[in-house]
């Protein structure tokens, strides 16, 4: 159970990512990404979007 995001977490993640495609699977590349391209919000929000940026790249890449 340590996985599950909210949906707010979700939906911003997904938006930031179709904005900015440097996404990639190494988590400390995504905060730097998100502190550039996202509004200021906490580091814990900050870290937890990037964690779920992480995953999603991960995915993406293993689909292909």
């Amino acid at each position: 159970m340590g996985r599950i995001k909210t949906k707010r977490i979700k939906r911003y993640t997904r938006m930031v990512m179709k904005e900015s495609a440097d996404f990639t699977p190494d988590f400390t590349n995504n905060k730097t990404v998100f502190d550039k391209v996202a509004l200021s919000h906490s580091k814990k929000i900050r870290n937890i979007i990037a964690g779920y940026a992480a995953r999603l790249a991960k995915k993406k890449l293993q689909s292909e």
